[in-house]
């Protein structure tokens, strides 16, 4: 129990005061997004790549991690997709963003806050590999598949549909920050004080702006229909993904305590609002969208709380 007030508690009530704000209307949903821009743009760039440009690269890039993460990825999806293809049968966009949302883990917005609570700086390189991995693979993969099923409605060839997913990849500052941080510390370059302490300072305001921002981005958004599919996708994100992810973990994989159990830690968060972003940008899923990640992140304040005791958290 007191992993759950040291750890769970200080993340789930940053996103309670979010909620509560939007609720009594002292924010409005346009705050909301201008939180989003704020933490996406300015804030978590800057972390991510003072963390990085600090850290041997020996010790970030951890093969077991990206194995056990990377393992509770692929056989989620694949199985997510094998059940809709027959259970819930739609056009081949909506599939697969099914898909991507029993995948799709809240790494920047809630998992480097809740695994720099529960670890402190030792929890940052994992934080940040399952960032890169989300933003940049499980994204850029989910992006082209839509993209193939809306493209063939529109005529669209499959080069510059892969071209434009590569540089989209490209320019995010999810993905550039930390490589450019990485790039420093293969060269031995040092940060100067000033850098460093920008980075630390600006960095610092990331965790509870992403916080507060999902709970304001909750608060107010309806619940309508598709309930048994979101339920079966909450159950997927929420106890498969962790479950298959801690098998490799601590029963296959060989690698430290810190990246075993922020992996098993990532991997049970919930589904992440890129999920909502993107399928309002095609018009398709937006409803089931919003459900997935208003119930998958509710749910979330008991099975992460289980989960961080299970794990001797705190």
């Amino acid at each position: 129990m007191q992993a759950i007030v040291d750890v769970a508690f200080p993340v789930f009530a940053i996103m309670a005061c979010g909620w509560l704000a939007g609720r009594i209307g002292i924010l409005g949903e346009a705050s909301s997004e201008a939180l989003n821009r704020f933490v996406y743009y300015i804030a978590l760039p800057p972390l991510l790549f003072g963390a990085m440009a600090k850290a041997p690269v020996a010790e970030t890039f951890n093969g077991p991690f990206l194995a056990a993460y990377m393992g509770g990825v692929l056989s989620t999806f694949a199985l997510a997709m094998l059940v809709a293809t027959f259970v819930f049968p739609d056009r081949f966009a909506c599939l697969s963003l099914h898909g991507l949302s029993a995948i799709f883990t809240n790494t920047g917005y809630m998992g480097i806050p809740l695994i720099l609570t529960a670890f402190g700086p030792p929890g940052m390189p994992p934080a940040i590999m399952s960032t890169i991995i989300n933003a940049s693979i499980v994204v850029g993969v989910a992006t082209m598949l839509v993209e193939l099923d809306i493209g063939r409605d529109s005529g669209k060839k499959l080069w510059p549909l892969a071209r434009d997913v590569l540089l989209a990849v490209a320019r995010n500052p999810l993905v550039v920050a930390p490589v450019a941080g990485v790039a420093l510390s293969l060269m031995g370059v040092r940060l100067p004080a000033a850098i460093d302490t920008f980075c630390t300072l600006i960095g610092a305001a990331a965790s509870p702006c992403a916080l507060f921002a999902i709970g304001l981005f909750l608060a107010g958004k309806p619940i309508a229909g598709d309930l048994e599919e979101v339920a079966w996708i909450c159950a997927l994100k929420l106890l498969l993904q962790p479950a298959v992810t801690y098998a490799l973990a601590f029963q296959v994989l060989s690698m430290d305590p810190v990246w075993a159990k922020s992996a098993v830690i990532l991997a049970a968060l919930p589904t992440g609002t890129t999920l909502f972003v993107i399928g309002q940008k095609y018009g398709v899923y937006v409803r089931r969208a919003t459900a997935v990640v208003l119930v998958s992140t509710v749910l979330s304040v008991l099975t992460v709380s289980a989960l961080l005791v299970f794990l001797e958290v705190g």
